[in-house]
């Protein structure tokens, strides 16, 4: 008789956190993180021209459960005098983006 393989969980949930204090590492938010369960990346987002984290990044956590334990913990939380906000990441839709070579009128650039 074959045996299938366990169900694999495919599903990775992304999490958005705002608010990050400047002072906070990647491998800070990842213990902080980490006291929920499993942790696969954490990206804190900086400013391509200083370095310097523009205060929001994503983590993401293979299991659901532990991602929600940890969302429902740590949002509102404060960490080095500030609160941060900790959510569950929602893809941004195309028409979301600003288009920056149209007016504000709707005309096209005339470049």
């Amino acid at each position: 008789m074959l045996s299938l393989p366990p169900k694999l969980n495919l599903y990775i949930m992304n999490i958005f956190v705002g608010g990050i204090p400047w002072s906070q590492s990647e491998d800070m938010m990842r213990e902080h993180f980490e006291k929920f369960g499993t942790v696969s990346t954490v990206r804190i987002i900086t400013d391509k021209r200083t370095g310097r984290s523009k205060g929001y990044g994503f983590i993401e956590m293979p299991n659901d459960e532990e991602a929600k334990k940890a969302i429902e913990a740590l949002n509102g939380a404060e960490i080095d005098g500030r609160k941060i906000g900790v959510t569950v990441s929602e893809e941004r839709k195309p028409e979301d983006r600003k288009d920056n070579y149209k007016k504000r009128d709707n005309r096209e650039n005339r470049w």
